[in-house]
C-alpha cells in the first residue's frame, strides 16, 4: 500500500513540478489568440469552457486503456506501477503536451500535418494514411469492446449486433454534428462518472481488506504465468499503453486545440489529463493484483476467462463497489470506450479534411469523408477481435514514437532543450522495434534475437533522425 501511495503522489508533483518545467520549455504566449477564436466556424472551431475541455480530453485519451490495459499489465507485479509513473510523467505527458500545444501553434492541424511540418512531406504522407488506419482499428475495437460488455451486462437479451447498430448510429451522429451538440453535452457527464468510479475503487483499496504489493526489488519481476513467451520488455510497455503513453492521444489533442481559448491551458488540459489517466490506471492495476489475492491468482483467473479484460474489470466492479456502485462502475466502463470511439472516427474524419482541404462547414462535405469510414470499421467487426486489439496496440505504440521523434525535431529547430523527448523517444523506438520482432502478430523471433534486432534497429534510426534533424535545421534557419 505504501508503495501505491508513494505512486499516486509522485504522479500529482510531477504535474505540478516536470509540467511547469515542460510548459516553461515550449514558452506559451497568452496574448496569442488561439485557433478557437481565430477560425471559429461552430463546428469543430469553437471556444469552450477550460473545465468542459479538460473532462472532453479525458475521456478522449482514456477509452479502455487505463481499465483494460491496466488490468493485463498488473499481470507482470508491481513493475507495472513503475511504468505507469515514470511513463506517464516523463513520455506520456510530455508527449501529449506537446502535441496538443504544436497543434495550438498551427491551427489546430492534424497530427499527421504538424509531423509533416518537422519531419518533412514524406513523413507526412505516410504519417496521414497510418493514423487514419489507426484510428479506424481504434473505432473498431471501441465499437465491438463495448457492445460485447452491454450485451454481456444484459444477460444476452438482445443480439450482439443491435448494440454494435446502436452504438454504430451514435458515432455517426457524433462524428457529423458539431462538438458542443452532443460531444460538449454527454462527454463531462460520463467524464465525472469515470473519476467517480476510480475514487471509489481507491476507498474501497483503503478501507477494504485488501494488500496491494510493494514496488520493491524482489517484485519488480515477471509475474505473468508465462515470463518466456510475455518478456517484461517490451510486452508491458505496450500492454499499458494509455496508461503512460499513447500515441492516440496525439491524435485527439487536436480536437481541444481547436477549442481553447489561450495558451496558459494547455498544461491543465494536455499535461493534467494524462497525470489523470495516470492516476486511474494505477488504481485499476492495484485492484487488479489485490482482488483475485495476489498477482499469480489475477493471472490464473485471467487464464481461466480466456484473458478477458473485460470480465476482470466487471468482477473487481460488481465485487468491490457493491451492486449499486458495481452497475454505475460498469458503465463507466461502458462510457469509456464509446467516447473514444466517437472521437477517434471524428479524428479521421479532420485528417482526411485537411488532406483534401474540404471545407467542413456543410454537413454533404462531412458526410463525404464519414461514410467510408464507417463502412471499412463495420466490415473490420467480421475480423478477430483479439488480432485487431494487438495490431491496435502495436500501431498505437509506433505513432507515439513518431510523435515523439517530430516533438524532438521542433525542439532542436528552436533551439530548446530536446533531451526531454529524445530519451523517450529513443526508448519508445526500442520498444516498438523489439515488439514487432518478438510478437506473435510481428515475426515471433527468439528472444535474444529479438533484443539485438531492436537495439540496432534503434541505434539505426536514432542515427538517421540526428542526420536528418541537423540538416533540415538548416533550412529552418535560414527561413527564420
Amino acid at each position: 500500500m505504501v508503495s501505491f501511495i508513494i505512486s499516486v503522489l509522485v504522479l500529482i508533483l510531477g504535474y505540478y513540478t516536470y509540467g511547469k518545467l515542460v510548459e516553461n520549455i515550449f514558452g506559451v504566449d497568452t496574448e496569442r489568440e488561439t485557433p478557437a477564436i481565430r477560425l471559429r466556424d461552430d463546428i469543430d472551431f469553437m471556444p469552450l469552457p477550460a473545465w468542459r475541455i479538460f473532462l472532453i480530453q479525458f475521456l478522449n485519451i482514456a477509452g479502455l486503456g487505463p481499465i483494460f490495459g491496466a488490468i493485463a499489465g498488473a499481470m507482470f507485479g508491481p513493475a507495472a506501477f513503475l511504468w505507469i509513473v515514470l511513463g506517464s510523467i516523463f513520455a506520456g505527458a510530455v508527449h501529449d503536451y506537446f502535441s496538443g500545444m504544436l497543434s495550438v501553434r498551427h491551427n489546430g492541424l492534424s497530427i499527421s500535418e504538424i509531423v509533416g511540418i518537422y519531419l518533412g512531406p514524406r513523413m507526412k504522407h505516410i504519417m496521414r494514411y497510418f493514423t487514419v488506419i489507426l484510428l479506424i482499428f481504434v473505432g473498431t475495437v471501441f465499437l465491438m469492446g463495448p457492445a460485447k460488455i452491454i450485451d454481456g451486462m444484459t444477460g444476452n437479451m438482445w443480439n450482439l449486433w443491435i448494440w454494435v447498430g446502436i452504438i454504430l448510429v451514435y458515432y455517426i451522429l457524433s462524428t457529423l454534428l458539431p462538438i458542443d451538440k452532443m460531444i460538449g453535452k454527454i462527454y463531462p457527464v460520463f467524464g465525472v462518472a469515470m473519476l467517480l468510479m476510480a475514487l471509489g475503487l481507491l476507498i474501497a483499496l483503503f478501507f477494504g481488506d485488501y494488500h496491494i504489493p510493494e514496488l520493491v526489488p524482489a517484485n519488480l519481476i515477471n509475474m505473468t504465468s508465462d515470463p518466456e513467451a510475455t518478456p517484461l520488455f517490451p510486452i508491458l510497455f505496450v500492454t499499458i499503453a494509455c496508461g503512460a503513453i499513447s500515441g492516440f492521444h496525439a491524435t485527439q489533442s487536436p480536437l481541444m486545440a481547436r477549442c481553447m481559448q489561450n495558451e496558459r491551458l494547455g498544461r491543465k488540459i494536455f499535461f493534467g489529463t494524462m497525470i489523470t489517466e495516470g492516476i486511474v490506471a494505477l488504481i485499476w492495476a492495484a485492484a487488479a493484483m489485490t482482488f483475485f489475492g495476489d498477482v499469480g491468482g489475477l493471472n490464473d483467473a485471467m487464464l481461466a476467462n480466456g484473458n478477458n479484460a473485460a470480465w476482470a474489470a466487471n468482477e473487481i466492479s460488481l465485487n468491490m463497489l457493491g451492486k449499486v456502485g458495481g452497475i454505475l462502475a460498469l458503465l463507466g466502463i461502458v462510457a469509456a470506450p464509446i467516447t473514444s470511439g466517437d472521437t477517434a472516427f471524428r479524428s479521421a474524419r479532420l485528417i482526411l479534411s485537411d488532406i483534401f482541404k474540404t471545407d467542413q462547414k456543410k454537413i454533404k462535405n462531412r458526410l463525404y469523408i464519414s461514410i467510408p469510414l464507417f463502412i471499412v470499421a463495420f466490415a473490420l467487426t467480421q475480423m478477430d477481435f483479439g488480432m485487431i486489439w494487438r495490431y491496435f496496440a502495436w500501431s498505437n505504440q509506433t505513432l507515439a514514437t513518431v510523435v515523439l521523434w517530430t516533438i524532438t525535431a521542433y525542439l532542436i529547430y528552436e533551439n530548446k532543450f530536446y533531451w526531454i523527448t529524445l530519451i523517450p523517444a529513443i526508448f519508445m523506438t526500442m520498444v516498438c522495434t523489439t515488439y514487432i520482432l518478438i510478437a506473435p502478430e510481428g515475426f515471433e523471433l527468439e528472444n535474444n534475437i529479438a533484443y539485438i534486432g531492436g537495439t540496432v534497429l534503434t541505434i539505426l534510426i536514432s542515427l538517421l533522425f540526428w542526420y536528418y534533424a541537423v540538416q533540415r535545421k538548416k533550412v529552418f534557419t535560414q527561413l527564420m
